[in-house]
């Protein structure tokens, strides 16, 4: 059955578009989904259908109408997954790189969402037809921890979780060269890039704000294990920060991961040059269990590809540049 709340507009949102607002009140909702109802007529302001880009005076009472999941579009397929957690509510899944999240342009089968629609009988539809069970991504060449929701109420509060900034995501990367200093903050707003219009870029006109921190794990030849907690969750977050300080993500073609590396040893330069995708890993995953409250914190140790890398970077005793040792 079709769910419908009223939510009361703050006079100090007066000025705000409908679709922004809207947002911000069901942070559950992403803005494409916001502009979806309200060109339904499931969002009314003081019982009047209004267009997205109306702009609230503040004090209005708007009833929001979200209509019963639709029954997704994509086929279960029987796609092998790494299932680190599961319970009635959720599962958390270590993805591989080479696996794309949900269904898009040119990618209709063999994604996760795929796999999850043969595991799971009945998957939260808030995320939308294409999107069911979804609460956040990683992008196709990052492997990593990724949470999944069962039913809409787990959907709905995990996302309240992110949209707050409570889940703690930490990443590991093999970034060019060594930042300084080994500890740090990147605080640049991230964007559409406005001649590339397939990259994101810190040079947007209208970019949103974005933090993320590094810490230096281990320098290596010609390149550096970091770790990264990012605080926001912006399209290619960590790609574009580290790229945007001089030090890309090894093994990115799209942010110059792919340049020629400055490493000594020939053997380090080939497994740079070598990597078949981001040197990106989503390490450590911690949030709390939206029915239980428990705090569940989930680490994956690198896979195999990184893995073999960080070894073959690892420079003989006595050469390694400045930095702390120590497998992550």
């Amino acid at each position: 059955m079709p769910m419908t709340r009223t939510l009361i507009v703050a006079r100090t949102d007066a000025g705000v578009r409908l679709d922004v607002w809207l947002v911000r009140a069901a942070p559950e909702l992403s803005r494409a989904r916001a502009q979806v109802l309200i060109a339904q007529g499931s969002v009314l302001v003081d019982s009047q259908p209004l267009r997205s880009s109306a702009r609230l005076r503040g004090g209005e009472s708007v009833s929001l109408t979200i209509p019963p999941p639709i029954a997704a579009i994509p086929e279960p397929e029987d796609i092998p997954l790494h299932i680190v957690y599961e319970d009635k509510r959720l599962l958390v899944i270590d993805k591989p790189a080479g696996l794309v999240v949900h269904p898009g342009a040119g990618q209709a089968q063999g994604t996760l969402v795929n796999a999850l629609l043969h595991l799971v009988d009945d998957l939260s539809g808030v995320g939308g037809v294409l999107r069911p069970g979804i609460v956040h991504r990683l992008d196709r060449g990052t492997s990593g921890l990724l949470v999944v929701a069962k039913d809409d109420e787990a959907h709905r509060a995990l996302v309240r979780q992110f949209a707050g900034r409570t889940v703690e995501k930490e990443y590991l990367a093999i970034v060019h060269g060594l930042p300084e200093p080994k500890a740090g903050t990147i605080a640049l707003p991230i964007g559409r890039d406005p001649v590339h219009r397939q990259k994101m870029s810190v040079r947007a006109p209208r970019g949103r704000a974005a933090r993320s921190d590094y810490t230096v794990v281990e320098a290596l030849d010609g390149a550096t294990l970091v770790r990264v907690r990012i605080h926001t969750g912006r399209t290619h977050q960590i790609r574009v920060h580290m790229a945007a300080g001089g030090h890309p993500v090894a093994g990115d073609p799209t942010y110059g991961g792919t340049r020629a590396p400055s490493a000594r040893r020939p053997e380090a330069k080939a497994a740079l040059l070598n990597l078949s995708r981001p040197a990106l890993h989503a390490a450590r995953l911690s949030f709390t269990h939206p029915e239980t409250g428990a705090c569940l914190n989930f680490e994956s140790p690198l896979p195999a590809d990184l893995a073999d890398a960080l070894d073959v970077l690892r420079a003989p005793r006595g050469r390694n540049p400045p930095g702390d040792r120590g497998r992550p």
